[in-house]
C-alpha cells in the first residue's frame, strides 16, 4: 500500500478531509518531486472515482458499458481510462441526473451562458462547496500572494447577476483585499470613473485590476486615446479571466495584449495573468509570472485527440481537454470540454511542478461561449440601443 493511500485512510478514519489538507497544502505540494505529486493526485482521483461509482447510477452504468473499474487505476496513466462526462450534458433539461448527491442537498447553483441562450448549470452541496472555495483561495494565494491592497472589478456586481459565475469569481478576490469597486453597471462602463478611482487609491493602496480581457483592452484603449498617464505600483497585478474571444469572433492577440496592456499601466508583462476554469469544476489555472498556466496539483488533465476522444496524444501535442478534479462530490467532475489545449514539455522557471497548460480556443463546432463573451454582447447591444435612439 503506497504512502499517500495510507495516509488517505487513516485522515477518513479521523474525520478529515484529505481532498481539503491537499488544497491547503498547495505550497509545498508543488515542490514535490512529480513522482510523488502524481501517486498523490492519483489517489484522489482513485477514491473520488470509488465514490461516483458506488453512490451515482446514471455514472456506474457509463462504467459498466466501458468495462472500467477501480481496480483498473493502478498509475497516473491509467487515470484516461475513467470515463468522461461531455460538458454539454451540463446543458440538458436532465441534467439533474448528473447528480451523485440527492437535490435536496445542493446548496449552490452556478450558471454560465453561451451564444446559445441555454445556461450550463453546476450544482454543488455543502462538502463540494467548501472546497471549491478553499481551492480558489488557495489557488489566489500561492499565485498572487496578496492580502490587501484594493481592486477595480471590471464586471457587474454580484447584486446584479448574482448567478455569473464570473462574476462570482472576481468577488471572492474582495475576501483578500482592503477594499474593491465594480465598474459595470447596468450593462454601461464608464472608463473616466475607474480612472478616479485608480487616482483615488493612489498612495493608498495597491491596485489591482481584475476583469475580462475584452474590458482591459478597452480600458488600455480608453487610456492611450485620451493621452492619460497610469503608472501602477511595483506589487500591481491585473488578472484576467473569461476568454479571448469576442462574440462576433474577433480575437484577441494575447503576446500583444500582455505587452500594450504592460505598458500602458506602467508595469512589468509579469503583473499581468490570466486564469483558466470553467464553472463546471472548482479550480483556476493560474498563470506564474512566467505566463504558465500551472494546473492544480489536486486536479489532472488529459489531453485527447480531436478524431479519438479515448485516446491521449503525446505530450506537448494539442487536443481536447478531459479534466479530472477530485474535488467534486454532487457530480463526477471527469469532464471532456470543448476546449483545445497543450500541456508544456519543460518544467516552469518558476519552479512549481505539475503541469502547465496552454490554452488555445474551443474546438471546431463547439458553440461559443463563457460569462465574458455574454456580458460583452449585453454591453454591445445597450450600446448600439443607445446610439441608434438619440435624443432630441
Amino acid at each position: 500500500m503506497s504512502s499517500y493511500r495510507e495516509l488517505f485512510e487513516k485522515s477518513i478514519m479521523m474525520g478529515i478531509d484529505p481532498v481539503g489538507s491537499v488544497i491547503a497544502s498547495i505550497r509545498s505540494i508543488y515542490q514535490l518531486p512529480i513522482e510523488s505529486h502524481n501517486e498523490m493526485k492519483l489517489e484522489l482521483i482513485k477514491h473520488n472515482f470509488q465514490y461516483h461509482y458506488t453512490h451515482n447510477a446514471l455514472y456506474r452504468k457509463i462504467c459498466e458499458e466501458k468495462g472500467m473499474t477501480l481496480s483498473d487505476i493502478q498509475r497516473i496513466e491509467d487515470v484516461a481510462q475513467i470515463p468522461a462526462i461531455g460538458i454539454g450534458k451540463f446543458k440538458d433539461v436532465n441534467a439533474q441526473l448528473l447528480l451523485t448527491k440527492p437535490i435536496h442537498d445542493v446548496e449552490h447553483e452556478l450558471r454560465s451562458t453561451g451564444t446559445s441562450g441555454i445556461p450550463s448549470i453546476s450544482r454543488r452541496d455543502e462538502q463540494t462547496l467548501t472546497r471549491s472555495v478553499l481551492s480558489m483561495f488557495s489557488m489566489f494565494r500561492e499565485m498572487f500572494r496578496f492580502f490587501g491592497g484594493a481592486a477595480i472589478y471590471l464586471a457587474p456586481s454580484a447584486e446584479e447577476m448574482p448567478e455569473m459565475g464570473l462574476v462570482k469569481l472576481i468577488n471572492m478576490f474582495s475576501g483578500l483585499l482592503d477594499s474593491s469597486r465594480f465598474f459595470i453597471s447596468g450593462h454601461a462602463f464608464d472608463p473616466e470613473a475607474v480612472l478616479q478611482q485608480l487616482n483615488d487609491w493612489q498612495h493608498v493602496h495597491t491596485r489591482h485590476i481584475i476583469g475580462p480581457p475584452f474590458l482591459v483592452e478597452r480600458l488600455s484603449r480608453y487610456i492611450n486615446e485620451h493621452q492619460r498617464h497610469i503608472q501602477l505600483d511595483r506589487q500591481s497585478q491585473i488578472i484576467t479571466l473569461g476568454g479571448w474571444k469576442s462574440y462576433t469572433g474577433r480575437e484577441i492577440n494575447r503576446l500583444e495584449f500582455y505587452e500594450q496592456t504592460a505598458q500602458t499601466f506602467g508595469i512589468q508583462q509579469g503583473q499581468v495573468r490570466d486564469m483558466f476554469g470553467l464553472v463546471e469544476t472548482n479550480f483556476m489555472a493560474i498563470e506564474c509570472e512566467h505566463h504558465a498556466k500551472h494546473v492544480p496539483p489536486w486536479v489532472h488533465f488529459s489531453i485527447r485527440g480531436l478524431d479519438k476522444a479515448d485516446q491521449e496524444v503525446a505530450q506537448g501535442e494539442p487536443g481536447r481537454l478531459v479534466v479530472y478534479d477530485p474535488t467534486s462530490l454532487s457530480y463526477p467532475g471527469f469532464i471532456l470540454t470543448d476546449d483545445l489545449v497543450y500541456m508544456d514539455k519543460n518544467p516552469c522557471p518558476c519552479g512549481r511542478n505539475g503541469q502547465v497548460v496552454n490554452y488555445m480556443y474551443r474546438i471546431k463546432g463547439a458553440e461559443i461561449g463563457c460569462c465574458a463573451i455574454n456580458l460583452e454582447k449585453f454591453m454591445s447591444d445597450k450600446e448600439a440601443r443607445i446610439t441608434q435612439c438619440p435624443i432630441g
